[in-house]
């Protein structure tokens, strides 16, 4: 079966969790998970919760357990926190939650982001994987990253991938 075919059976409408990760941002001034918000809906998902958490490994710990054993999600859309300066511990908060990575997602991102801004690349630790059938994206903060990632990864892949694990 074709990759088109598959696509014609995937999800369509999918629960999806706004994670914001920052040491600065509250809900209110928070650009990136706004836009994820409002870009889930018009793509016809339900956004079930948008929140900022501090980046602490032991907050995001606590609020990603809280959403995936209580609200459930069919996914949950992680931003910021994903750089390599200290503070930046979301990928060391989450990547142990996972029971399985996409491990394509990370490398995918960066060749994408490379071909936006050149080297700079590197730096991003953006990663993606599964926690109890919950599809989790970590990507990076930045308004343009995030819209590079929800645009040409996340939102045109979601319901295929969701399809695949309800297999």
């Amino acid at each position: 079966m074709s990759t088109e075919e598959h696509r014609k059976k995937a999800v369509q409408h999918i629960r999806i969790a706004v994670i914001s990760i920052s040491t600065t941002r509250k809900l209110a001034d928070d650009k990136s998970g706004a836009w994820i918000k409002k870009q889930a809906q018009k793509e016809g998902h339900e956004v079930v919760i948008h929140q900022v958490v501090k980046d602490d490994i032991t907050d995001i710990r606590n609020l990603l357990t809280h959403v995936v054993e209580k609200i459930t999600p069919h996914a949950v859309i992680m931003t910021g926190g994903t750089g390599i300066s200290p503070k930046d511990v979301t990928i060391e908060a989450v990547h142990p939650f996972f029971e399985k990575t996409l491990s394509a997602f990370g490398p995918v991102f960066a060749q994408l982001s490379f071909e936006e801004i050149d080297a700079a690349a590197i730096g991003s630790r953006a990663t993606a994987g599964i926690i109890k059938n919950i599809l989790v994206f970590c990507i990076p903060g930045s308004l343009k990253a995030c819209k590079l990632a929800c645009n040409a990864l996340i939102f045109p892949e979601i319901g295929h991938l969701l399809k695949h694990m309800r297999e």
